[in-house]
């Protein structure tokens, strides 16, 4: 395990844990979530800023507010695809693209980022919002390596995700305890976002920080070498 990685806090609870959480709040997730962080990933979401006729990859869709954006930006000439673990999300998803009338360019699948069901050089861009910190520090470079196999050279990648960078405040140390003592609850805890990134290969192209609840945010946009 890396430097990087060890001074991360670990996700203790498996695969199958999360998806039977997230699956027991895909029909309230939206109350919970959507209005704290949808200020953040559009934020990600323009500057990742996909254009008419990309193919694009959303990890961790959720209930499918992003994939609806990008699938518009994509125009009737790209292709968005999505993976999430979790079925119950992936309905709620299905539902809102439908909706939406861009079923026909949009394909949402179950599955898990380490080891993502696409071919090798496949998407021009690659969007992550509050969903990389959710994985267990081994696992994250785990999942970076993948992203940099589906993008194509040059293909870029943004990340929007709670931040571990500079000085840990006080509601960083009570979010991690937090973490530390209800990992069911409190499901993720911040990470080096734009170091991540770096130690997996990418070049990293513009970065931004926010605050959410007084936790630091870090949202980074890098390519593909």
């Amino acid at each position: 395990m890396s430097k990087n990685e060890a001074s991360i806090s670990r996700v203790t609870r498996d695969r199958e844990a999360a998806r039977a959480s997230y699956d027991r709040m895909s029909g309230w997730y939206d109350l919970l979530a959507h209005p704290s962080e949808k200020k953040y990933t559009e934020l990600g979401l323009r500057m990742l800023s996909v254009q008419e006729g990309e193919t694009v990859l959303e990890i961790g869709f959720g209930t499918g507010h992003a994939i609806v954006t990008l699938a518009q930006s994509a125009g009737d000439s790209g292709w968005v695809y999505g993976v999430d673990i979790s079925e119950g999300m992936r309905g709620i998803a299905l539902s809102r693209v439908e909706r939406a009338g861009l079923a026909a360019r949009v394909d949402l699948r179950r599955g898990d980022a380490a080891s993502l069901p696409f071919e090798a050089s496949m998407f021009d861009a690659v969007f992550m919002s509050f969903t990389l910190e959710l994985f267990d520090a081994p696992d994250i470079p785990v999942v970076l390596c993948e992203c940099r196999r589906v993008l194509k050279p040059g293909g870029r990648i943004c990340v929007v995700a709670l931040s571990k960078r500079g000085k840990a405040g006080v509601m960083v140390r009570l979010y991690e305890w937090a973490h530390a003592k209800f990992p069911n609850v409190v499901d993720c805890r911040p990470i080096y976002v734009q170091r991540a990134l770096e130690d997996a290969g990418f070049h990293v192209v513009a970065s931004a920080e926010s605050s959410m609840w007084g936790l630091r945010l870090e949202i980074v946009l890098a390519k593909n070498p």
